[in-house]
C-alpha cells in the first residue's frame, strides 16, 4: 500500500467517524508466500458495498466485502483466513499464498435522548456519558440544559422532544429515555418518541402514573399496540433507592436491550 493510500483511506476512515457514518476497515495483518498484497493494506467498506482502497480485488476481496457486510449489521470485528491455492476446494484465489485479514468495525456511538433534566435526568446524562454514549440533554427549562447543569451532554436543546428530534433525528440505534416531572410532559413526547425507529423508549414514573398516561394516549387517538414497545416503569428492578442507582437501573436496561439486538442480529 503506497503512502497516498494509506493516508487517503485513514483520512476517509477519520471524516466517517466524525459524520457518525458506520464503516469497517479491512487490514491485511498476514501474508505467507504469494499474495495480492502486502501487510498493512488497508479498505474501508461502507454500507452497500460502497468501499476505498483494495486488499487486492477478485474472489477474495468480493469475500470480504460480503463479511464486512455482517458485521457492519453485527458491530463485531473478525479475523479471516484465506488459503489462494485451489478454487476447486473453494479458495479465493491462486495465487499461491495465504492471507490474514482484520475487520474492524467503527460504529457511531448509541445516542441516548434524556428527556427531562432534573436531578435523575441529569444523573443519567452523568452514567450514559460515562459509558461512552452519545448523550442529548432536553428540558423545557433552558437553566436544566445548561453546559454547568448537564456538563456530560454532548448535546443540549432547550425545548421539547419533538424540538430535539427534529434537530436530530435518530436511527435505530438510539434510545429515550423519560425522566420528566409531570404525565403531561411525558404524553406530549411520547407522540414523537413512538414515531421513530428508536430502539428503545422508556419512561419513568409509578405504574399509576404510566396506566394514567397510557390512557391519555389511547384516548387521543394513539394506536394501543404502539404502546407496547414503551418501558414503563423504566428500568430493571433494583429496588434502587439513589439518583445513582436509578440511573444504573436505566442503563441497565438499555444495555440490556442493545445487547439482545445485537446478538439476533448475529443470529
Amino acid at each position: 500500500m503506497t503512502a497516498a493510500e494509506d493516508r487517503r483511506v485513514l483520512e476517509a476512515l477519520s471524516g466517517a467517524i466524525a459524520e457518525r457514518t458506520p464503516v469497517v476497515l479491512a487490514t491485511v495483518v498476514a501474508t505467507k508466500r504469494s499474495a495480492p498484497r502486502r501487510a498493512g493494506t488497508k479498505m474501508l467498506v461502507f454500507a452497500g458495498d460502497r468501499q476505498l482502497g483494495t486488499i487486492g480485488g477478485g474472489a477474495m476481496e468480493r469475500r470480504v466485502l460480503d463479511e464486512a457486510g455482517e458485521v457492519l449489521e453485527t458491530g463485531r470485528p473478525r479475523l479471516l483466513d484465506y488459503q489462494l491455492v485451489d478454487p476447486e476446494r473453494g479458495d479465493p484465489g491462486v495465487c499461491g499464498g495465504e492471507v490474514q485479514i482484520y475487520l474492524e468495525p467503527y460504529m457511531p456511538a448509541h445516542t441516548i435522548y434524556v428527556v427531562g433534566c432534573g436531578h435523575v435526568g441529569r444523573t443519567v446524562v452523568d452514567l450514559a456519558h460515562w459509558l461512552g454514549y452519545r448523550t442529548i440533554a432536553i428540558d423545557d427549562r433552558p437553566e436544566n440544559v445548561s453546559e454547568e447543569a448537564v456538563p456530560g451532554a454532548d448535546i443540549r436543546v432547550a425545548g421539547t422532544l419533538g424540538d430535539a428530534l427534529t434537530q436530530h433525528p435518530p436511527s435505530e440505534d438510539a434510545s429515550i429515555v423519560l425522566v420528566t416531572r409531570n404525565v403531561d410532559i411525558d404524553v406530549e413526547a411520547l407522540r414523537p418518541a413512538l414515531a421513530t425507529p428508536a430502539r428503545y423508549v422508556g419512561v419513568m414514573g409509578s405504574t399509576t402514573r404510566w396506566r394514567t398516561a397510557r390512557k391519555l394516549l389511547v384516548d387521543g387517538g394513539l394506536d394501543d399496540h404502539a404502546l407496547e414497545r414503551v418501558h414503563a416503569p423504566i428500568g430493571i428492578e433494583l429496588h434502587a433507592e439513589t439518583l445513582e442507582e436509578i440511573a444504573v437501573s436505566i442503563l441497565s436496561e438499555i444495555i440490556r436491550v442493545n445487547r439482545l439486538a445485537a446478538t439476533d442480529a448475529a443470529g
